[in-house]
């Protein structure tokens, strides 16, 4: 049985063929490899390496050793791995969900990058319905999701990875739909198209207030279950409604204005997990997307 300095001692040696290269490369002396080789060729009974002053080759037996010997290496290394991998948490399957098409571009991209480190997993990526909130997480349907904060009870979170202005969905007709800006105040009298009541009393509060900061109530209309639906019925009339200012990239219509506002925070999104479900792969994922995020923010 090769120990296994002997092991790369020898392949390393095949591969370089230079014994003051593959010390280096291993780390140790040139003549801790030479010891090695040595006793390696007598355990064989032959000579496997062909020395002279100025050369190093494999000898037949050599070259043959070496060419059996490679394959079984690799794969030893890979068994490694995977066991190093699944003693961190780094196998599995992750299930991420996303509502905006911006949100599934980043995490597709966060997804090619965490793959070619962690070929070992599994991610898929499915589109969430806008009534349906965080109860995909919370369920355990899903992983993570990338959604708007504030993150719900019970659930974990990482750092926001956008920020996005807010702007004022109104009907072109509407008499906002000439303006510059809106404020929250604008609100009053007013009826929002909202998204139900799927995420909790506080996250509602905060994207689709029932009043606005002076105390002036903010009726609530019909919701929609996703953004096509807000959009037709913003579109048809049936009321305004609060969404991000990218929006008027990815859902364009001739019907409907984008008004930014001069006075609302901004949405802030991230992902979220269940706490309970927790985990290194989950907690992972979340740092390499927010990675991708801070690059994408700094090329603009």
């Amino acid at each position: 049985m090769l120990e296994r300095h002997e092991l790369e001692a020898f392949l390393t040696l095949g591969d370089e063929l230079h014994f003051g290269r593959t010390a280096e490369l291993l780390g140790v002396s040139t003549g801790r490899i030479s010891q090695t080789v040595k006793k390696l060729e007598r355990r064989v009974g032959t000579p496997l390496f062909a020395r002279t002053s100025r050369s190093v080759r494999l000898t037949p037996v050599g070259r043959r050793l070496h060419e059996e010997l490679r394959p079984a290496h690799r794969q030893i290394l890979a068994a490694l791995e995977h066991a190093t991998a699944a003693g961190r948490g780094m196998l599995g399957t992750l299930r991420v969900g996303f509502a905006s098409p911006w949100g599934g571009a980043l995490l597709t991209a966060a997804a090619d990058t965490f793959l070619a480190r962690h070929p070992g997993c599994e991610i898929t990526l499915r589109e969430v319905p806008l009534d349906v909130g965080t109860r995909p997480v919370e369920d355990g349907e899903l992983d993570l999701q990338y959604d708007t904060f504030p993150a719900g009870p019970g659930l974990g979170s990482g750092p926001v990875l956008v920020r996005e202005d807010r702007v004022l969905l109104v009907p072109v007709a509407h008499p906002f739909a000439r303006r510059s800006s809106v404020g929250l105040e604008d609100l009053a009298g007013q009826t929002l198209v909202t998204t139900g009541d799927c995420h909790p009393r506080a996250w509602r509060e905060a994207h689709y207030p029932t009043r606005t900061p002076s105390g002036a109530a903010v009726a609530h209309g019909p919701a929609g279950a996703t953004w096509e639906e807000v959009l037709s019925l913003v579109g048809a009339g049936r009321g305004v409604s609060v969404g991000a200012a990218r929006g008027a990239r990815y859902h364009p219509r001739p019907g409907i204005a984008y008004v930014p506002f001069h006075d609302a925070p901004p949405l802030e999104y991230g992902l979220v997990w269940a706490t309970a479900a927790e985990s290194a792969l989950v907690k992972a994922f979340a740092e390499t997307t927010a990675r991708i995020a801070a690059g994408s923010a700094a090329t603009g």
